[in-house]
């Protein structure tokens, strides 16, 4: 196949030549991609009382956060400000 058929105009068409054609068709075409991870990130994970997520979804959609950043930048102010001691 021609290199032109990997050409598109957008993203969408993109994705939709590769969700009709097989990928391994064009490998060899393909640009050789490098970029870090970083396995060092942890994510930990905390449950919440399920009455208190509906709040937290409005707050979080009103200031046009996630709710893990509204949360995460709840603890860092409260860290931050001694309300919470650090072990």
């Amino acid at each position: 196949m021609a290199k032109s058929q990997l050409k598109h105009d957008s993203l969408n068409e993109l994705i939709e030549f590769f969700d009709t054609h097989d990928m391994g068709e064009y490998w060899d075409e393909m640009p050789e991609v490098h970029f870090d991870v970083n396995i060092k990130r942890r994510r930990h994970l905390v449950e919440i009382e399920e009455e208190i997520v509906p709040k937290l979804a409005e707050i979080a959609k009103s200031r046009k956060l996630s709710i893990e950043l509204l949360i995460n930048s709840w603890l860092k102010d409260k860290i931050s400000d001694g309300l919470i001691k650090r072990a």
